[in-house]
């Protein structure tokens, strides 16, 4: 009886892959032009996932991450914010249920913080900018192969002014360097993610767009 039990308690919690792996495929399938209303009908699928699962880190982390995405959309601050408060606490949560921090987590983490100074750049950059390169460093420690680390920073850099050291032709060799991981990275564990290969792919033809049209000028 006790293992049957333990093995209809594993099969439990096992459950949450299946409906985890579909919600994340649907919301990584969105274009770069979906609308905001379009990524909330998707990302609230997550929070059901999370508190119907809610002893399993995956969930949470996942809820944190759609969250962080959604935060870009929003330019008032108090709502920004205010879904990066959110963010912050099912990322939390996603530790504590995994007992530690690893790549990813510390990946999400950058992330938050950069959303957080993007609001307010001028006001924000001192906290929020070393946080963001900190969080990225703990990362590289953990895994030196993430790709998400590498993209990241690309879109840091892509999206800061030439003059500060940004721009498409500063971006376009992280986006490169993780193109190169992406391409050997397996996508058939939601338990291990696998997030940022679309996007990074969008931004790095953005940026060899510009620089065809650079060498033609």
């Amino acid at each position: 009886m006790g293992a049957l039990a333990l093995t209809t308690a594993a099969t439990q919690a096992q459950d949450y892959k299946a409906p985890l792996t579909k919600a994340w495929t649907a919301f990584d399938a969105l274009p770069m032009t979906a609308t905001y209303d379009q990524k909330v009908e998707l990302a609230n699928k997550f929070e059901l996932i999370s508190k119907k699962w809610d002893k399993e880190w995956a969930p949470h982390f996942y809820v944190a991450l759609t969250k962080t995405i959604l935060s870009y959309d929003v330019q008032e601050a108090t709502k920004h914010d205010a879904i990066l408060d959110d963010a912050d606490k099912e990322r939390d949560e996603a530790v504590r249920l995994l007992g530690k921090e690893n790549d990813e987590t510390y990946v999400l983490l950058a992330m938050i913080s950069n959303s957080r100074m993007m609001i307010d750049p001028m006001n924000r950059w001192s906290k929020y900018g070393k946080l963001f390169t900190d969080n990225l460093q703990n990362a590289k420690e953990k895994n030196p192969d993430n790709p998400r680390m590498y993209y990241l920073k690309a879109v840091s850099t892509y999206f800061t002014p030439a003059a500060y050291g940004g721009g498409k032709k500063n971006a376009l060799p992280y986006f490169e360097k993780a193109d190169g991981l992406f391409a050997k990275e397996k996508s058939d564990d939601i338990n291990k993610p696998f997030w940022g290969k679309g996007p990074n792919t969008y931004f790095m033809a953005e940026c060899k767009k510009e620089d065809k049209e650079e060498k033609k000028n």
